[in-house]
């Protein structure tokens, strides 16, 4: 049975809860640390696109992280870290987060969505190939892994190289 996710911003008292979501979701604690590091970095974060998913029990199960970036000058966002309590994982808590997270975004009025991620799994989300729109990162990553969403077709998309927050150290 897939439980139904209520989806809501982060909150003061929510900092401990995402840690241990991305410390249970991760091997190592590198993303939980990334986030940490975005949250304290004023550039970068941005209220009300840090967003949980949480089950009918109240269990906070899945995260989803966007922040700002730059595509050559232009403001983006980057999607991530998104994690999932192993415990709920494939039952829809991450993209319960992650369509909450992409909904604030676009109500914010922002345009342009990032991802490094699973080429078989953000594109549920309309991501597709940031190399369509002329976006590149400054490493080698294969195509298929770097990808884009414009949230508003009618509005323009920059492009150029990706300059992502110091906290991802690339």
């Amino acid at each position: 049975m897939t439980p139904s996710w209520t989806t809501r911003p982060e909150s003061a008292g929510d900092v401990t809860a995402i840690r241990d979501i991305n410390l249970a979701a991760f091997p190592t604690p590198e993303e939980a640390d990334i986030v940490e590091a975005l949250r304290a970095d004023p550039q970068a974060w941005l209220p009300g696109l840090s967003w949980l998913a949480e089950a009918p029990d109240g269990d906070l199960a899945g995260y989803a992280l966007l922040t700002r970036c730059h595509v050559a000058d232009s403001p983006a966002l980057t999607l991530g870290p998104c994690a999932v309590k192993p415990e709920h994982q494939r039952r829809g808590a991450g993209a319960a987060a992650i369509r909450a997270a992409l909904h604030a975004a676009r109500e914010q009025g922002e345009n342009l969505v990032l991802v490094l991620g699973h080429a078989e799994y953000y594109p549920r989300f309309g991501f597709t190939p940031a190399s369509g729109y002329g976006i590149r990162p400054t490493f080698d990553v294969q195509d298929e892994y770097m990808m884009a969403l414009a949230l508003d077709p009618e509005r323009p998309v920059p492009s150029g190289v990706i300059r992502y927050p110091a906290a991802f150290g690339v």
